[in-house]
């Protein structure tokens, strides 16, 4: 990781991008070719790319946070370009751009952002207190507040289950619903004090309300379906020989991405047991580049919240 690979919003909060040296190698091979982030941030992968590419190069972001949009307009590149958007959706980006199927690299960094998590306005944090929010993007959909407001019991155990997997779930959500038929909750201190005081075993190193964020941040961002539909759209986007780079930050994002991989590694492997068929009949779409890869030491020293990125990296057969 290096100096320039950090960013800062007009807000002033850091963001330092993670694996950016190996992402950004893995992503381009045609530096006059067509590629997109299709998680700006604040634009750290983007610039690093930019300074890669050749002037024919062609570089298209998206975010669903309107203050990576803010950040992007700093950008003063002819060959960028940024829309407002989920990446679930960036098939129809890139196809409004012409670059559907033309598409040489597209990265993912998938989850939430340095400035998200710093920003005590946008309610992603227990450390700090703010609005009990946690939206990526903040005029769309329901909040973490309004979630726990108007979910039943057998519903939040379920998010937290499922999503954080916390093995306390069902007592954790105990104490959230006698809480908030006091008051309802709506800042994030007030949650974390909840689970931390209901919460019988703490992990070392780990503050207890951690898991339960996670959960309620999958569950209002609908990020794993929205990591599932991105990684579908993003096969078909890319031209043959393209490159997808993907880093998760926690077990069930990689799960996907790898299982995904996978799949379109070996092909339709859904045929009845014992039918012959040959390798040219299984629909292999990709290759996998490489073994899955992590931040090295002197990365961790600089950013320590790269210590659960995982990179896995796929090329798009021709």
């Amino acid at each position: 990781m290096t100096p320039s690979a950090s960013e800062h919003a007009a807000s002033g909060f850091r963001h330092v991008s993670v694996l950016l040296d190996g992402a950004v190698d893995a992503l381009i091979h045609d530096p006059q070719g067509s590629y997109l982030d299709g998680t700006f941030g604040r634009g750290g992968h983007s610039r690093a790319i930019l300074e890669r590419l050749a002037p024919e190069g062609r570089l298209l972001a998206i975010d669903r946070d309107p203050q990576a949009i803010a950040a992007a307009a700093s950008i003063e590149d002819a060959r960028f370009s940024v829309e407002r958007g989920e990446f679930a959706h960036l098939g129809e980006i890139a196809a409004a751009r012409g670059l559907h199927g033309r598409l040489d690299g597209i990265l993912l960094d998938v989850g939430v952002s340095s400035p998200q998590l710093d920003d005590p306005e946008r309610g992603f944090s227990f450390l700090r207190d703010g609005p009990l929010d946690m939206r990526m993007d903040p005029t769309r959909g329901e909040s973490a507040a309004e979630f726990l407001a108007r979910a039943d019991e057998a519903e939040i155990v379920r998010v937290f289950k499922q999503y954080g997997e916390e093995r306390f779930a069902r007592r954790l959500v105990r104490a959230i619903i006698s809480r908030r038929a006091d008051r309802p909750f709506e800042r994030t201190a007030d949650l974390a004090e909840v689970v931390k005081t209901a919460h019988p075993a703490w992990e070392k190193g780990k503050h207890p309300a951690t898991r339960v964020f996670q959960a309620l941040r999958i569950q209002v961002n609908g990020e794993l379906e929205q990591l599932d539909a991105a990684l579908d759209a993003a096969l078909e986007a890319l031209a043959p020989g393209g490159h997808m780079v993907v880093i998760s930050f926690h077990s069930l994002e990689d799960r996907r991405v790898k299982r995904f991989i996978r799949r379109h590694v070996r092909g339709d492997t859904d045929l009845p047991r014992g039918v012959p068929v040959r390798d040219d009949q299984l629909a292999k779409r990709l290759d996998a580049v490489g073994k899955a890869q992590h931040a090295g030491a002197p990365e961790l020293a600089v950013n320590p919240r790269a210590r659960s990125a995982v990179m896995r990296v796929a090329r798009k057969r021709s």
